[in-house]
């Protein structure tokens, strides 16, 4: 059944044209057995077969087939052809211009058959009726095409409200589509962040352990055994940070994973341990107020002063870095990494650039402020990275 319903709704002018000729079946019944002379019985049967062509070509063009209508029944007038029943194309044609046709023809299609009864009973009076029994009769004749005309219109309401259903429908996909493809893009920055921190960081520091066991593996075997010890603890601590973040990728799988809470400003003291067991001095100090922060505001923090200390290794020169943590007027807090510049036609160690990059979305995703460059320091010049970090919720975006 269902399959005979898609087939007649594939071929819409063949179901039409199977209706027209049932219609000029009917028809041709009544010019047979109509009264009529031979020249007003031609008439009828061409009037008639356009009619029926009408009805099979309305959906094909509406307001054509209605001008068509409207033309035969102006020709039934002039000739003398009565009511037939060709005739109910008329009502036929104004339902499908109410439903699928322009607005124009809409409208004329409704107000021609509203007209064409009292314009018929004008033209044929019928026999043996009173006046108000006409007038009743002519009431009658009007509703079918009224009818039509409400019924057709209702259908193109309907589809028109099905097409803006679809319309809406589409446009919040689209909208839930973009809005994933950002909280996408979002997440996949984030974990870039912290991948980039975590590996930079510490294959930095298992490098630089790893030169200098090489380089003092024959003339002191206890500083290279030590130096391999901190490539060995430099390691798990890279493993359990990298579990951390497949934890947070992965769903439903938490259960008997070995993770580590994030970083924040107290571990500072292991990180700048670690640091300068590597070789490089670092001066730490914090100021201000101790209250706890805000998890994001600590984990923030640590990176932006991991990543500064990766960079040194990587990029300064020889000389102390000072590391500062401090509270502003306002109370946000104030992170500020200065550290040496080397040689600058010196070698450089291999950089992808995404370190600045990350600190400075870490920080403006917090409504924060971000600056890193070179500064004259005297004789020498010095890096700095600065970040202000606002503490209180309602200061961020």
């Amino acid at each position: 059944m269902q399959r005979l319903y898609d087939f007649l709704r594939r071929h819409p002018t063949g179901v039409d044209s199977f209706w027209a000729v049932m219609l000029a079946g009917l028809a041709l019944l009544w010019v047979v057995e109509a009264s009529m002379g031979r020249e007003v019985r031609l008439v009828a049967v061409v009037l008639c077969a356009v009619l029926c062509a009408a009805t099979a070509l309305r959906r094909r063009a509406p307001e054509k087939m209605l001008l068509v209508v409207a033309a035969v029944g102006l020709l039934q007038l002039v000739t003398d052809v009565g009511l037939n029943p060709a005739d109910f194309a008329m009502l036929v044609v104004i339902y499908t211009c109410a439903a699928n046709g322009a607005r124009w023809s809409s409208w004329l299609g409704l107000v021609g058959g509203l007209c064409a009864p009292t314009i018929a009973a004008v033209r044929w009076p019928p026999v043996a009726q009173t006046q108000w029994q006409t007038v009743v009769s002519v009431c009658f004749m009007t509703i079918p095409f009224a009818l039509a005309w409400v019924l057709g219109d209702s259908i193109r309401t309907r589809r028109a409200y099905y097409a803006q259903l679809e319309e809406r429908a589409a446009r919040l996909e689209r909208e839930r589509e973009a809005q994933a493809k950002v909280a996408v893009a979002g997440e996949r920055a984030r974990i870039a962040r912290e991948l980039h921190d975590v590996v930079a960081h510490n294959v930095s520091v298992m490098v630089v352990q790893a030169d200098g066991a090489a380089y003092v593996l024959d003339a002191a075997p206890e500083q290279a055994k030590q130096a391999l010890e901190t490539i060995s603890g430099t390691g798990r601590q890279a493993l359990a940070e990298m579990r951390r973040l497949l934890g947070v990728l992965r769903t439903g799988e938490s259960e008997g994973g070995e993770y580590v809470p994030q970083p924040g400003v107290e571990q500072l003291t292991d990180l700048i341990e670690q640091v300068r067991g590597a070789g490089l001095p670092v001066d730490f100090k914090v100021a201000g107020d101790p209250r706890p922060l805000d998890s994001g505001v600590e984990l923030t923090a640590y990176r932006i002063v991991q990543e500064a200390l990766t960079n040194t290794r990587k990029h300064g020169g020889p000389g102390q870095v000072r590391v500062r943590l401090s509270r502003t007027e306002d109370g946000a807090l104030r992170v500020e990494v200065v550290s040496p510049l080397g040689d600058r036609d010196g070698p450089r160690a291999p950089g992808s650039g995404a370190g600045l990059v990350g600190m400075r979305e870490r920080a403006t995703l917090l409504g924060g402020e971000f600056e890193a460059g070179p500064e004259p320091a005297g004789r020498d010049r010095i890096w700095r990275v600065r970040a202000v970090l606002p503490v209180d919720e309602e200061t961020r975006p």
